[in-house]
């Protein structure tokens, strides 16, 4: 699916034009592909907190080279992130150890680059500590939105005592995998379970466990169903009987396995628990996805419209995930993701039984997170505008709008959702609880 805005900007008059009228001028993202290294380059570390003497081993776990920097860089030296370990800083006054640390160095980063600042949830600290850490948020959203270049900059939170629960969150966000992410607030080991889960192979962590993705025969269903796949889970794609065709043929592909069925019938959740529970033993992985749109001003919403999105996007993942839960299909340790969207967050004008399903969904993953045992997490994903065969059939200028909204003037693509999702799913991301994410570019408005 090509950007034509883009491809447009990168031709001489495109370049011509973007430089004289201040247009958009988006940079090729780039994306992670099976094999390749997470990172083609070196991190630049800085900070002393309570992670700064360990980040260097963390990153070297899952084969990210790195270099300590303590002032500006050496003459030529190129730094494809950053990482700062704010957890030190406890004052308002030591929030000048952001600027001693990145004014140097940000003219050293090469395109698509990543910056992670990593700080105290301020909920765990008091008085002025907690207002450094909190003012941490403010740095990070407003960086992201100057950094450019295709470059996402990113706040992790991480809990006292969750130190060594960070080597998958650092992974995604400093990887190609994290492309259409950026803005974002993270916390580690602030809700539940503080220690990461053994991961054997960072190429194929879920290898050996079981997924289910609903919504899967097409679309982001589709793509989490092939990232999933390709980090070794055995996936079980659900889909409504009129989608079996394509959602066979891909299982069929990706050696999976399928159910048809409406999430919405009234024996669907116990179908489905029967059925994992028969063939597979039980699920490691529960990807709640499939959604619908029916989207009307409130003043003209039939009744059908409203109950038919509500159904479907918040009140079916919410019967499934019960049930699983009560029937002990969930395994221990594994991860429920839900689906929302920025419009969950931000509302969008005639989606407003579309936005209060998505934020009901965000409302579940709050309601359940302090909730969950045995390990099990709950998260979610809020896509802003993802490229997708319905968003193609939006209007021209809507869509451009849409598209050009956010800090890299483009749109997602849905494997965007999917990676984030496959962090989730990590085992060793057993200690992020209770997140909802946005993959959305960093929206400039709204959220």
């Amino acid at each position: 699916m090509s950007d034509r805005y883009r491809d447009f900007t990168s031709s001489p008059i495109g370049k011509l034009l973007v430089k004289n009228l201040g247009l958009p001028n988006p940079t090729k993202l780039e994306r992670y592909e099976a094999g390749a290294p997470l990172v083609t380059g070196t991190v630049g570390l800085g900070g002393r907190g309570r992670l700064a003497e360990s980040l260097g081993g963390i990153l070297g776990t899952v084969g990210i080279a790195s270099t300590e920097v303590t002032g500006a860089p050496e003459e030529g030296q190129r730094f494809k992130g950053l990482v700062f370990d704010a957890t030190g800083l406890t004052s308002s006054a030591d929030l000048v150890a952001l600027r001693d640390f990145f004014t140097p160095l940000l003219r050293s980063l090469e395109t698509n680059p990543r910056v992670v600042v990593l700080g105290t949830p301020p909920e765990q600290v008091s008085g002025a500590e907690r207002v450094a850490q909190r003012a941490l948020e403010g740095f990070t959203r407003s960086l992201g939105k100057e950094v450019g270049r295709g470059g996402t900059v990113q706040l992790v939170y991480v809990a006292e005592g969750s130190e060594g629960a960070v080597t998958s969150t650092l992974a995604f966000l400093l990887s190609p995998k994290s492309a259409y992410v950026s803005g974002q607030v993270v916390r580690i080991g602030a809700r539940g379970a503080t220690v990461a889960g053994e991961v054997a192979d960072w190429q194929q962590p879920l290898a050996g466990k079981v997924a289910l993705v609903t919504g899967a025969s097409r679309g982001i269903g589709e793509s989490i169903a092939r990232v999933l796949h390709r980090d070794g889970a055995t996936v079980v794609g659900v889909d409504v009987p009129q989608a079996a065709d394509p959602l066979q043929r891909l299982m069929k592909e990706l050696d999976g396995d399928w159910l048809t069925l409406d999430i919405t019938g009234k024996d669907a959740p116990q179908r489905i628990a029967h059925h994992l529970e028969e063939k597979h033993g039980g699920v490691d992985v529960v990807v709640h996805n499939a959604g619908i749109t029916r989207d009307k001003k409130l003043a003209n919403m039939a009744e059908d419209r409203w109950e038919s999105v509500i159904g479907v996007n918040l009140t079916a993942p919410e019967r499934i995930t019960r049930e699983l839960l009560d029937q002990g299909v969930v395994n221990a340790h594994g991860s429920i993701i839900g689906v929302a969207s920025i419009a969950g967050i931000a509302g969008n004008v005639g989606q407003t039984n579309y936005a209060a399903s998505k934020a009901g969904v965000i409302g579940l993953v709050d309601s359940l997170a302090d909730e969950l045992d045995n390990g099990i997490t709950i998260n979610a994903v809020a896509p802003g505008f993802i490229i997708t065969q319905m968003t193609a059939a939006v209007p021209f200028a809507t869509r451009e709008v849409g598209q050009r909204l956010n800090a890299m003037s483009q749109g997602g693509l849905p494997v965007d959702v999917a990676e984030t999702i496959a962090w989730y799913a990590n085992p060793a991301s057993s200690a992020v609880n209770g997140n909802v994410v946005r993959v959305c570019g960093q929206m400039m408005l709204g959220a």
